[in-house]
């Protein structure tokens, strides 16, 4: 693994322990490939807060539109053995969809070009008031006409990947989790991984919260109900570790991978534009494209009543990450997002020289905490408060040993003022002076705020 890989990993696991705390998230499990190999792994918080049983990275997620990409390779691999095209009209394998949906082709539905419904006309399953759709209710659903013309825009839909589900047990003769398992699940070894409930007996689980609102505290959400007919595109149970290992087969440039480079390649083509969004996105065929802070990423994201997942992989690198959250409101794709913007700032920066390397840690004030990370001659000050920990972060240039000037601060800032340490008798560093404002170990800050507090 590299140096600065492992360096960046270091932060963005402190980081997270800080968003943790600040957030007031119930669980998290981060885990991080390398080149197929899995390099990191963390649990944080709890399984279920109520009976206080801690979180492990053993414990499993309903990953929900993770699904999509576990059904997308499947597509792709019955059609490198050239079972179907991409091309084909799903009326061609499945029969009753209505006669302006079954022309629409399956490249469409796998990249939510089709103009299916999202949920059917009562989406109640995701509010855990009707059960998800079996075979009979999404064939109701399928034969009405799609909702927006076929091949005019991006419109998501879990309708739509339901029905490419069908597409696959009747190309394959068998049922979709079987073929799964025994296709994708089996030979990338991934163990920890099923295509829907039931959870086994004894298998540690990830309990789903409520948001602390509008009750004023969390509530237990079960998340072991049966996705059923919708299991391809949301029925998915798995760890960080399995998805990290799963979506890092997906890169082109791996060398190894249960499809091929070409249809890796073609999972990982924008075929539309997210066209009403706050960050600039793409959906390709199974897979969710997009930018941070100028780095390319492909991934997926999922939203369960129980747990809000994220996995990103960036392209040629040989990098895989995911960010698991246990919470209707929990923060797994925002928390990707940071992480990216971490691993990009270690990767652009030399390591610390010898005088910069003491310029590190956690240091608190009464209304703030900052982290000092240091890069060769230089530290900046990260934010660890903020999704983004060195957005305009600080920046000091050492000019002694426990001596530097503050070279880069915002109008507002202490740009130009001395930086300093202070050291105790046995030259540990024991306080931090960004200008005219000392910071102290949490421990510190703690005392001091009872004593003038309390």
């Amino acid at each position: 693994m590299r140096t600065w890989l492992k360096a960046a990993i270091d932060y963005a696991d402190q980081w997270l322990e800080c968003q943790m705390r600040l957030t007031r998230q119930p669980g998290c499990v981060f885990a991080v490939a390398h080149k197929g190999r899995l390099v990191f792994e963390k649990a944080y918080g709890h399984a279920n807060v109520l009976e206080g049983e801690r979180m492990t990275p053993r414990h499993r997620f309903r990953v929900a539109s993770h699904s999509k990409s576990f059904t997308a390779a499947a597509i792709l691999k019955l059609r490198e053995a050239g079972e179907l095209g991409l091309d084909d009209p799903v009326g061609r394998y499945v029969d009753g969809l209505h006669a302006s949906l079954a022309p629409v082709t399956l490249m469409q539905l796998l990249s939510h070009g089709a103009g299916v419904i999202r949920d059917g006309a009562d989406a109640g399953q995701w509010i855990d008031e009707r059960p998800f759709a079996d075979e009979a209710d999404l064939r109701v659903a399928l034969s009405e006409p799609p909702l927006i013309p076929p091949g005019t825009r991006m419109k998501y839909s879990n309708h739509g990947f339901g029905l490419l589900g069908m597409v696959i047990e009747r190309v394959a003769g068998e049922p979709y989790g079987d073929w799964i398992t025994r296709n994708i699940l089996v030979p990338l070894k991934l163990d920890e991984t099923r295509p829907d409930a039931p959870f086994d007996a004894g298998t540690p689980v990830a309990r789903g919260h409520s948001a602390e609102v509008p009750l004023g505290h969390r509530v237990i959400i079960p998340g072991d109900n049966p996705t059923n007919a919708l299991a391809p595109a949301t029925g998915f149970i798995s760890t960080a570790a399995d998805l990290v290992r799963f979506f890092a087969s997906l890169d082109p440039s791996a060398t190894q991978g249960l499809l091929s480079p070409a249809s890796r390649r073609a999972m990982l083509q924008r075929q539309w534009r997210d066209p009403h969004a706050t960050a600039e996105g793409y959906y390709g065929l199974g897979l969710c494209l997009g930018v941070a802070d100028g780095w390319e990423w492909a991934g997926h994201g999922g939203g369960f009543q129980s747990a809000k997942t994220f996995t990103a992989m960036l392209p040629g690198s040989g990098i895989c990450f995911s960010v698991l959250t246990n919470a209707i409101d929990g923060m797994g794709e925002i928390w990707s997002d940071g992480v990216i913007k971490i691993l990009k700032t270690f990767a652009t920066s030399e390591p610390p020289t010898g005088r910069a390397r003491a310029w590190t840690g956690r240091w608190w004030s009464l209304g703030a905490v900052v982290d000092l990370v240091p890069f060769n001659d230089r530290v900046l000050v990260a934010t660890p408060s903020l999704l983004d920990p060195f957005a305009a972060a600080n920046e000091i240039t050492i000019t002694a040993r426990d001596r530097g000037v503050i070279s880069l601060s915002g109008g507002y800032g202490r740009h130009g003022e001395p930086a300093r340490l202070v050291r105790d008798r046995n030259r540990t560093v024991r306080e931090v002076w960004l200008g005219g404002s000392r910071l102290v170990p949490e421990h510190r800050i703690k005392t001091e705020m009872k004593r003038k507090y309390e």
